[in-house]
């Protein structure tokens, strides 16, 4: 089997100090690879960077356009956000229009990365509620779905009639049978595949806008949702937000826990993912933004780039240090 390889390294000075090893692989629409770096085979478990995949079905079941979901919803839809007001009043909107609660969502409380919703609900003594978890969005999502199908409330057991869906499309996206699942941090399950099927899948999803069947014309959707609305997929200073502003709207990308990323470019029919092998988001969001660079749908000097991939390291006098880098043959 193919060892993980250098995908980013940590220069202090002159010296190579660290070095973050994973696998990548782009493949073009046909699910074919492109270019791969370490093992295109190695089993993974793609966390949040699923969550398009999981939300083809509320499009093709005809949940989404029932209850009239915009663009916004959507993205939240795929987002993995930080809990601010921008977020959490759209989720509560979502579910007041569905005539449900915070109660009626199983993905858990979780204390918003956001610094200013955070210290809003410290200053108050009040504790976080499910609509601040990064995952309310799709939560919301499956919900419009389980009321769509008439399921029952636990929408996020591996049995009910919602996750099926998800699993179906995820196998139909990815062109394998997944081996599996693990319990993500929001409850629901994450189904494994390996890393050159979930890039199959950006690939179907980055040529989906060719094709005119409905699994298609849904991830179309998606992707147009999160390129249109790349503030709500993440949230300030995050790498998804950032990087996607920095195209333009030419691309849709996504990060999962663990250090994983997927990139769908339209234009060239291309889709990215990679996943860092020692589950730290610098090695992955310097890795995307190479390869991102690679593609030619980012600008290596924007600002947004540098702060990720030849980025600066500086002490706590602010003093430079050193350097975080892709590893070479990345960009090449």
């Amino acid at each position: 089997m193919t060892q993980p390889v250098p995908l980013a390294e940590i220069w202090r000075g002159e010296f190579l100090e660290s070095v973050h090893l994973g696998h990548a692989v782009i493949c073009n629409g046909a699910g074919e690879i492109v270019q791969a770096w370490g093992n295109a085979d190695e089993i993974v478990l793609p966390r949040s960077s699923s969550k398009m995949l999981q939300g083809i079905p509320l499009i093709t079941s005809g949940a989404a356009d029932a209850a009239g979901l915009n663009t916004e919803q959507l993205a939240l839809a795929c987002a993995s956000h930080q809990g601010a007001a921008i977020h959490t009043d759209r989720v509560s909107a979502w579910l007041n229009d569905l005539g449900l609660c915070d109660d009626d969502m199983r993905c858990g409380p979780q204390m918003p990365s956001d610094n200013p919703a955070r210290t809003e609900l410290i200053k108050t003594d009040s504790s976080p509620c499910q609509i601040h978890n990064n995952c309310s969005g799709k939560h919301a999502g499956f919900l419009t779905l389980t009321k769509h199908l008439k399921a029952g409330p636990e929408y996020i057991d591996p049995t009910h009639p919602v996750q099926k869906a998800c699993l179906d499309a995820f196998e139909e996206t990815t062109q394998l049978t997944s081996p599996g699942f693990g319990i993500d941090g929001c409850s629901a399950p994450n189904f494994a595949s390996s890393l050159q099927g979930i890039a199959r899948a950006m690939g179907f999803f980055a040529s989906a806008h060719t094709r005119l069947d409905s699994v298609s014309s849904a991830a179309a959707r998606l992707t147009e949702a999160m390129a249109l609305h790349p503030e709500l997929v993440a949230g300030e200073t995050r790498a998804c937000t950032e990087l996607m502003r920095a195209m333009g709207g030419r691309t849709a990308i996504k990060t999962g826990a663990e250090a994983f990323y997927v990139a769908i470019l339209p234009e060239q029919q291309l889709g990215i993912a990679l996943k860092v092998a020692d589950g730290t988001t610098r090695g992955a969001e310097c890795a995307i933004a190479a390869l991102l660079v690679r593609a030619g749908v980012l600008d290596r000097n924007h600002p947004a780039t540098l702060k990720r991939m030849n980025a600066p390291i500086t002490n706590w006098r602010g003093t430079l240090t050193g350097y975080i880098r892709p590893a070479a043959g990345l960009l090449a």
